[in-house]
């Protein structure tokens, strides 16, 4: 009888995450050098309303508690990208708006352009834990095969 493996000692999946948001901040940082999005590049992009260090009007934050999504296309100004996050303005019903947001705060990314797309899992440890769900189904078995294996799927337009 085999024993399972042991729970690693290095965080792969915070890594992987980590590195995937620099993907958004690279994106973000040459678009701000230039200052304007190449050819028809534009961008969708989900982030945690709650989440810390996000700073939001709050006639967005109430429309938008949890999670927002916002184009970064036509009419934006101000992108300034750090090693943090990105802060840039918009307009909301053609009211201009600041907004910073953490890249940790960040759960989707999307150019349609190409179809490159991102998902990233929260990153926040305050998140609220919920009941069970009356229809969940206890878990299966673990399969025990020794790996721990992580499918990036990078789907691109031909």
């Amino acid at each position: 009888m085999s024993e399972p493996p042991p729970d690693s000692l290095i965080p792969y999946d915070e890594i992987v995450q980590e590195a995937l948001r620099a993907v958004v901040g690279r994106v973000l940082g040459e678009v701000a050098a230039t200052g304007v999005l190449p050819g028809g590049h534009h961008f969708y992009i989900t982030f945690r309303t709650n989440a810390a260090g996000v700073d939001i009007p709050k006639s967005l934050s109430s429309r938008f508690p949890d999670e927002m999504t916002i184009v970064i296309q036509n009419r934006f100004w101000d992108l300034k990208v750090s090693d943090e996050g990105f802060e840039v303005g918009l307009s909301f019903n053609q009211a201009p708006a600041r907004l910073v947001i953490p890249f940790a705060a960040i759960t989707g990314f999307h150019d349609p352009e190409v179809n490159f797309q991102l998902a990233f899992q929260a990153q926040d440890e305050e998140l609220d834990a919920h009941d069970p769900a009356e229809n969940d189904l206890p878990l299966a078995a673990p399969i025990e095969d020794g790996s721990n294996v992580v499918a990036v799927d990078f789907k691109r337009k031909k």
